[in-house]
């Protein structure tokens, strides 16, 4: 969905209606998670995808339908043993969309979610989905004010209220209500949007493997900032335009830089006067992902320094060095494939081994969840 809101803000800024096509629910080894979209615009132009191009086709039709009418529909699309090559997802699983038509008359604050969304600042969409009351029902809820209604001022202030919630710890997902936001009912369905910041990916080293490894944090979604404190290699010509490139001591700027828990960082230093300060306090702060580049040697000294330091067991556990997983990476580009691959593995519990080997569902949930 962030993918698409430019190009929806523009047919929004244009008076264009549009259809939204959003997931809201997934089973099983289904190929995108809640929050994909897809939109049909003017002249039938279409951007995003909801499936990965099983059910593109019967999505198209029907956004088209709700373009016409204006009238919100859900539908369900699944594997059918019947015959696997009927709109269905022949991987097995299963998803659920709410298609709604966009206007300005419609849904007034879509505009400005488009410009929070694309300033980096936090934001969550909630959409009714299911119940009494008008399916398709937006309401946006800022940390500091909400727009829009669902359709009952109960219902608005109970789901505004769950909405900053998830929103401080970026959950996507459906939540359910009586029809003036009773909690212990579940008559109404909605679908709680949460627009995040970008998670950060903090590189340290302004080498050419940082240069790569920037590049694909980029690619992913994060915020990349490379650090270094040589001026001659931390320039912004080295790094893509994206990317926001400081010159300070590595530690000296961690320290001062706020983190949490999607939080990558990434030290490429290997150098003991940079890394073993930077990884003191890096890995006695919050962080989803801690790496440091060096060989083998040079990751026993750093341990015993990090010791020395006063570092115990625990905090010594969460450094994945010598970085990334074992692909037989030898370029740049080569090691950020590497090193990407090992933090996608820890976010949702993957194994690093090839598919082809293991078996069980493709997706399994997220750990955690």
């Amino acid at each position: 969905m962030r993918e698409i809101l430019p190009a929806l803000g523009e047919w929004y800024a244009a008076g264009s209606p549009f259809a939204l096509a959003t997931v809201v629910a997934v089973s099983r080894s289904a190929p995108r998670d809640p929050g994909a979209a897809m939109a049909v615009g003017p002249g039938g132009e279409v951007v995003g995808s909801v499936s990965g191009g099983c059910v593109e086709g019967a999505v198209f039709e029907l956004a088209q339908e709700v373009v016409a009418s204006g009238a919100a529909r859900s539908a369900t699309f699944g594997y059918s043993d019947d015959d696997a090559f009927a709109v269905g997802l022949t991987c097995g699983g299963e998803i659920t969309l709410l298609v709604r038509r966009v206007t300005a008359a419609e849904d007034p604050s879509f505009g400005r979610v488009v410009e929070t969304v694309g300033a980096g600042d936090p934001v969550t969409v909630a959409t009714v989905i299911d119940g009494p009351g008008r399916r398709g029902a937006s309401l946006a809820v800022w940390p500091d004010g909400a727009r829009g209604t669902l359709g009952s001022a109960g219902l608005d202030a109970a789901v505004a209220a769950d909405a900053r919630g998830e929103l401080a710890q970026g959950i996507t997902g459906t939540r359910h209500y009586g029809p003036h936001g009773e909690r212990r009912e579940d008559s109404v369905a909605v679908f709680l949007h949460s627009f995040a910041p970008p998670p950060r990916m903090l590189v340290f080293g302004a080498i050419d493997y940082a240069a790569a490894v920037a590049r694909i944090g980029d690619f992913l979604g994060y915020r990349v900032t490379v650090c270094d404190a040589r001026p001659v290699f931390a320039t912004p010509k080295r790094f893509p335009a994206a990317v926001e490139v400081v010159v300070d001591w590595p530690h000296r700027y961690l320290r001062d830089t706020p983190t949490d828990d999607r939080t990558v960082v990434c030290v490429l230093t290997h150098d003991p006067k940079f890394d073993v300060p930077l990884l003191e306090e890096a890995l006695r702060r919050p962080a989803a992902y801690i790496g440091a580049m060096g060989s083998r040697r040079t990751h026993d000294d750093r341990t015993r320094r990090l010791r020395e330091a006063g570092l115990d067991a625990a905090e010594l556990s969460r450094l994945r060095s010598p970085v990334g997983l074992d692909l037989g990476a030898r370029t740049p580009e080569e090691v950020a494939v590497s090193v990407a691959a090992e933090i996608v593995a820890l976010r949702w519990g993957g194994s690093g081994v090839p598919l082809s080997v293991t078996t069980g569902v493709i997706h399994p949930s997220a750990p955690g969840g």
